[in-house]
C-alpha cells in the first residue's frame, strides 16, 4: 500500500476509512456519518471516531502506522525517566498529545497520538532544538506514560487536564458537586461509553478497572479469560468512577464502602444490562462490571451444550409437576443461564412462575421475578414465605445459601411446587451431601430432589480456523479417547486464531454436564449418609454421562479442545 503524506490530511483521513473499513474495524455507515460530522468540524478522522465511539484506538493507531509507514509504539518503549524535564508540562503534553521517547543527541524521537498534528510536531522541535523522529501512539497508553513521567510537574491540588476532567491525588477530599462536574466532562463520558462498546464489541462478560500504586489497570474477561486493554489515565481514575456511580444511581459520595448497582444502556441500538460492583482496595476504588446481553445469550438448553441423553435425563426431571431440580457448580459456570433457558421452555399461560434472585441478571417476559435487598430485610428466605402465599406453580430460587432456605424450598416442593434453584459444589453427588450438611434431613431429601445437574463452561474453537490434529496412540489409550469415537477414527482439533477471534482459536464458550437422576438406589446411599463419591459411582452404574464423558464428545465433535476438558474436569 502507498504510504501518506503528513501533510496530506485529506488523503489521509480518506485512505484510513478504507482501510478501517477493509480489515473490519468499521462498518461504512458509522464511516459516512463520521465523514459528515468531520465536514462541520476541523478534527481529522483519527480524533473523530474515537470520539463517536464508532473505532478502537488501538485499532486506528495501527492504520495510522501502516498508512504513513512510521512505527507503532510499543508499551516497552516508553521511557522509564522524563525527557526535558525542566522544559515540558504534563499539561502540554496532555492537551499536544505528544511525549518524547529518546535523544540521541542528534534527533528526538517522539510518540504522537496523532501524527498529522503540525502545531505538537514543531513545538516539540523548538523545545528539543533539533531534528524530531515520530512514532504513531495508542492515545490511552501515551496519557498513561504522560501521567507517570510528568504528572508530578503539575499542582499539588486536584488540577484539570487536557479536556479539564483531570484528578491528580486521589487523597484530596472533593465534595459531591465537583465529583458530578468531573463525572459531566465530555472526554470522562466519551471515555466509559467507549469502554463498554469496544467491551460488547469483543464479547466480553466483563470489565475489571483496578487501581495501584502507579498505574489503573483495565482488563476484560473474554471467554473466560481475563485481557489488558490500555490502561485508565490516572488523572481519569477518579472521574471515571464517578461517572460510572452517577450512571448505576450509587452514593458519589461514598468511597469507604462496598457497593452494588445496575446500569442500562444501548450500544448500537442494541439494550445492554451492566451489573456494577465497587469496592474499596488500598490504592483506590476497584470496579467490575459485568456485561449482560440477553439478545447474545441463547437461551435454549441445546444451545447451551445440552444434549443426547444428557439432554433426555434434564428434561425428565425439570418437566415434572413438583420436586426440586438443582444445578450446581462453581461461580461462573452458567448455573443461572441453565435455569432461566429451563423457565423459558417451562414459560406457559397456564402456570404461574415466580423467580427470587440475587441479582436478577435477565428479565424474562411473562415471569415475576423479585431481587433479594438484604439492606432491608428482604432475604431469600424472607421472599420464599411469601411466594408460597402468591398460589406459584414454579419457583425459582437464585441460590440455596442455608438451611433456612433449603428447608422453605423442600417445603414448597413437599406442597406441590416445582422448584429449580443452585448450589455451589464440584459435582452433582456432593449436592446431595451439601444439603445433609445443612441440616435437610435425609428422608426430605430423598423424597423431594428430583435430580441435579452439574455444569463447568468450555471455551469453544473458532469454526472458522481450528484446523484437525491427529491425535497420539499413547493420548488415545491414556484418556479412553476411543470410545467416545463410535466406532470411527478419534478426529480432535486444534486452536489456530484468525480476525474473528482475536487471535485466540477461540469464539465462545459451552457447558459440559452431567445429570443425576434420584433412583431408588442413589435414595437408598443418602438414607445410608453415604460418601459423595460412592453416589457418583452409583450414578454411572446406572448410565449417567459424567462432564469428562460429555467434554470428551464436544472435543471429538470438534466444538473444544481435550485440554479445555481437562482443565475444568480433573477436580471431579
Amino acid at each position: 500500500m502507498t504510504t501518506i503524506l503528513l501533510q496530506d490530511r485529506d488523503g489521509f483521513d480518506q485512505a484510513l476509512g478504507e482501510l478501517l473499513v477493509k480489515r473490519g474495524k468499521l462498518d461504512q455507515r458509522g464511516l459516512d456519518r463520521a465523514v459528515r460530522v468531520r465536514a462541520d468540524g476541523k478534527d481529522s478522522l483519527i480524533d473523530l471516531l474515537p470520539k463517536l465511539g464508532l473505532a478502537a484506538e488501538r485499532d486506528l493507531a495501527e492504520a495510522a502506522a501502516q498508512l504513513l509507514d512510521l512505527p507503532l509504539v510499543t508499551a516497552r518503549d516508553y521511557p522509564a525517566m522524563p525527557l526535558f524535564d525542566d522544559k515540558l508540562s504534563a499539561r502540554f503534553l496532555h492537551e499536544s498529545r505528544i511525549l518524547p521517547l529518546s535523544d540521541d543527541g542528534e534527533s528526538v524521537t517522539v510518540a504522537m497520538a496523532n501524527p498529522l498534528d503540525r502545531y505538537a510536531l514543531d513545538a516539540m522541535r523548538l523545545i528539543a532544538g533539533r531534528a524530531v523522529k515520530t512514532r504513531v501512539a495508542v492515545p490511552a497508553e501515551l496519557e498513561a506514560a504522560v501521567e507517570r513521567l510528568y504528572g508530578r510537574n503539575r499542582p499539588a491540588a486536584a488540577t484539570a487536564g487536557a479536556d479539564g476532567a483531570g484528578i491528580e491525588d486521589d487523597s484530596v477530599e472533593l465534595d459531591v458537586e465537583r465529583l458530578k462536574d468531573l463525572a459531566s466532562e465530555a472526554p470522562v463520558i466519551r471515555y466509559v461509553n467507549q469502554l463498554i462498546t469496544r467491551a460488547s464489541e469483543q464479547r466480553a462478560s466483563d470489565i475489571h478497572i483496578e487501581p495501584f500504586e502507579n498505574h489503573t489497570r483495565v482488563r476484560y474477561r473474554i471467554d473466560g479469560v481475563l485481557r489488558e486493554v490500555e490502561p485508565l489515565p490516572g488523572r481519569y481514575r477518579l472521574a471515571v468512577i464517578s461517572r460510572l456511580k452517577i450512571m448505576a444511581r450509587l452514593n458519589i459520595a461514598e468511597r469507604r464502602l462496598p457497593q452494588d448497582g445496575r446500569i442500562k444502556i444501548a450500544i448500537r441500538g442494541t439494550p445492554i444490562d451492566l451489573r456494577v460492583a465497587i469496592a474499596p482496595t488500598m490504592h483506590g476504588e476497584s470496579v467490575v462490571l459485568r456485561l449482560l446481553d440477553r439478545q447474545s445469550i441463547p437461551l435454549d438448553l441445546a444451545s447451551l451444550g445440552l444434549g443426547g441423553d444428557t439432554l433426555t435425563r434434564f428434561l425428565d426431571i425439570v418437566e415434572r409437576p413438583h420436586g426440586i431440580v438443582l444445578v450446581t457448580g462453581p461461580t461462573g459456570s452458567g448455573k443461572t443461564t441453565t435455569l432461566y433457558a429451563s423457565l423459558t421452555r417451562l414459560n406457559r399461560i397456564e402456570r404461574k412462575i415466580l423467580t427470587v434472585e440475587d441479582p436478577v441478571e435477565y428479565l424474562l417476559d411473562g415471569i415475576d421475578q423479585t431481587q433479594v435487598k438484604q439492606s432491608i430485610g428482604l432475604s431469600f428466605a424472607h421472599v420464599l414465605r411469601s411466594f408460597l402465599r402468591r398460589d406459584p406453580d414454579i419457583i425459582m430460587v437464585g441460590e440455596i445459601r442455608d438451611r433456612e432456605t433449603a428447608e422453605i424450598a423442600v417445603h414448597a416442593a413437599l406442597t406441590g411446587h416445582l422448584v429449580l434453584s443452585t448450589l455451589h459444589t464440584n459435582s452433582a453427588a456432593a449436592s446431595l451431601a451439601r444439603l445433609l450438611d445443612m441440616g435437610v434431613q435425609d428422608y426430605l431429601i430423598t423424597s423431594t430432589v428430583n435430580g441435579i445437574a452439574a455444569q463447568r463452561l468450555v471455551r469453544t474453537l473458532c469454526p472458522r480456523c481450528r484446523e484437525p490434529q491427529r491425535a497420539m496412540p499413547e493420548l488415545i489409550e491414556q484418556l479412553g479417547l476411543q470410545r467416545y469415537a463410535n466406532g470411527g477414527e478419534v478426529a480432535l482439533h486444534q486452536p489456530v486464531g484468525c480476525e474473528e477471534c482475536h487471535g485466540t482459536g477461540f469464539h465462545g464458550r459451552i457447558s459440559v454436564f452431567e445429570t443425576l437422576t434420584m433412583t431408588d438406589s442413589v435414595r437408598r446411599l443418602v438414607l445410608r449418609h453415604t460418601e459423595s463419591n460412592e453416589i457418583h459411582r452409583a450414578a454411572v452404574e446406572e448410565g449417567m454421562a459424567t462432564m469428562y464423558d460429555d467434554g470428551m464428545q464436544k472435543a471429538l465433535a470438534g466444538l473444544t479442545t481435550i485440554e479445555e476438558v481437562l482443565k475444568v474436569t480433573r477436580d471431579v
